[in-house]
């Protein structure tokens, strides 16, 4: 069971108290209210339960339920890979993720325009560099890499382009 609309209310409203005009359903998921809050000039919408009673969820309680959703850990590295909506398939991610023999914990995908996604893949590892000359073969382009071990990523990427460069010459 996932983080619903009620689990998120910051505060009950008193009877004969105005709920705000947008309003959701308390069954809705996390997930789903974070675009509508976002849509609210208010920033703040009225949650309605089963009893009829009516909660609020504004920006801090959203983002406090959010938080909760997403496990903290140390253990972990971050790889944000870009690809066309059309080449993108989370299973394809995970299979070339697994094939560096990595754990997948986190996969949220986000558009960047009409054609083009960006995925951000939380991996249980410290240094990510296998995992990401894995997407590479796989076809995807690694767009920014955030570890333990890879303070030197974007620098040693920037070397290997320019030797690549020099050789191609």
């Amino acid at each position: 069971m996932g983080m619903k609309a009620r689990d998120a209310v910051s505060h009950q409203r008193a009877k004969g108290l105005p709920c705000p005009t947008g309003m959701v359903d308390g069954g809705v998921h996390l997930l789903e209210v974070l675009p509508r809050l976002l849509d609210e000039p208010s920033r703040e919408l009225g949650v309605t339960a089963e009893d009829g009673d009516c909660g609020v969820i504004d920006q801090a309680s959203l983002l406090e339920a959010l938080g909760r959703m997403i496990v903290p850990r140390y253990d972990c590295s971050v790889i944000e890979v870009e690809c066309s909506a059309s080449d993108y398939s989370a299973s394809h991610l995970a299979r070339a993720v697994e094939d560096s023999d990595v754990h997948l914990v986190d996969m949220i995908t986000t558009p960047i325009d009409n054609n083009r996604l960006r995925v951000t893949l939380r991996v249980r590892c410290e240094d990510p560099s296998s995992t990401v000359h894995c997407l590479e073969r796989y076809g995807y382009e690694v767009a920014d890499v955030f570890g333990h071990e890879n303070a030197g990523y974007t620098a040693s990427m920037d070397r290997l382009l320019a030797l690549h460069t020099l050789m191609n010459v």
